[in-house]
């Protein structure tokens, strides 16, 4: 184990996981406080994915060129000034180019950090790497939602501790400058976008995450406001499902290093994550009921990214793993751009239970992929 490498990429992101956490709700009750429908704070949300698409192929390129941890470095400065330029910005139009220069920002410490971990982990520990690489993050994304149950949304607070946050991912980063990886030599398979259906089941289930994790990140406190929840308790449930990533992200990773196809675990979780939509409106009135279906939902969905990422770890190296691991962040931005669209859409025509049967349907649609795919054996 390189445990100064990964301990720096791991501790980094993180970082920018819990900035992430605090900040998606945080910008979405100012949104929703100041009149605007959900579909306006879907579609200002979804900039985000629009962001991390065009981002996702230049993030190899700038990096072979200028350097993994300079790459990086850059970006983290650009987050954490866009973060806080949410505060100074009054009018909506100026949240769209914020929106796109911190997700841009936070899309190449994703593809970069992504393949240093997978760079420097044991192959036959690969699994067990990204599932304790997920659960830091998901601690990260778990403490953000709680920050901001603690801050609120007045003021100034909130946005002075997502920059510092933000800011402070950048000291392991300088700490294992030496221990980057290299990226050198040219892709062996042609086009960026050959990367994204080269292993479509994989590529397909960190799009459903992307959109389920996002839709449900921005727009759960507004559902939660709209059947009766207060802010903090509304945040405290998002929590909850940072919580259950924390716990189920190790063991997903070592079922995955053992599976022979790891496509069955994957539509397993999907499988999971729809029964959850099915069930939350059933229990929506009562809160602890609630947050264990978040809990273990919010626990098994993350883990169509963690082993969708183990299984492209296990077979391409190099510039090739560089070079997919942008290809699957490129789909995560899709899920980003969709995700909210359709989750504030839903809700505007369904009403508050629209949340929970707009995210159902991706899960849906990913299960008659996957269905396909293990049909044909391809």
């Amino acid at each position: 184990m390189r445990w100064l490498a990964l301990g720096a990429a791991i501790a980094s992101i993180s970082a920018v996981g819990m900035a992430i956490g605090l900040g998606v709700p945080l910008l979405s009750v100012i949104l929703e406080n100041r009149g605007f429908s959900a579909t306006a704070i879907g579609l200002n949300t979804g900039v985000a994915g629009l962001a991390s698409i065009a981002m996702a192929p230049l993030a190899i390129p700038i990096a072979a060129r200028f350097g993994v941890v300079a790459t990086m470095l850059v970006a983290i400065v650009a987050g954490a000034f866009s973060f806080i330029g949410f505060y100074f910005a009054t009018d909506f139009w100026m949240w769209f180019p914020l929106r796109v220069v911190l997700h841009a920002a936070i899309t190449a410490l994703f593809i970069l950090s992504e393949f240093w971990i997978s760079a420097s982990a044991p192959p036959h520990k690969r699994g067990l790497v990204l599932g304790i690489y997920a659960t830091v993050l998901s601690l990260g994304f778990a403490f953000g939602p709680w920050l901001f149950s603690r801050l609120g949304s007045d003021g100034i607070l909130p946005f002075v501790v997502g920059f510092t946050i933000t800011l402070a991912s950048a000291v392991p980063v300088v700490a294992a400058w030496r221990e980057s990886p290299a990226i050198g030599g040219a892709a062996r398979r042609g086009s960026f976008l050959s990367y994204v259906f080269l292993v479509p089941t994989a590529t397909a289930a960190v799009l459903v995450f992307g959109a389920v994790e996002t839709g449900g990140f921005a727009l759960f406190p507004v559902y939660g406001n709209r059947i009766g929840y207060s802010e903090a308790d509304a945040a405290l449930l998002l929590t909850m499902i940072g919580l259950g990533n924390v716990l189920l992200q190790i063991p997903i990773g070592m079922i995955s290093d053992r599976m022979a196809d790891r496509r069955t675990l994957l539509a397993v979780c999907a499988a999971i994550g729809l029964a959850g939509m099915i069930v939350l409106p059933m229990v929506s009135l009562d809160w602890y009921v609630v947050a264990a279906v978040l809990f273990v939902w919010g626990g098994v969905v993350a883990g169509l990214y963690t082993v969708g990422l183990a299984h492209l770890g296990a077979r391409l190296t190099g510039r090739d793993l560089a070079s997919a691991n942008a290809a699957f962040v490129f789909c995560y931005g899709l899920g980003m751009l969709v995700g909210p669209q359709v989750t504030g859409i839903g809700m505007d025509i369904l009403g508050a239970h629209g949340f929970a049967w707009s995210l159902a349907l991706f899960f849906v649609c990913y299960l008659a992929l996957v269905a396909t795919r293990l049909r044909g054996r391809g």
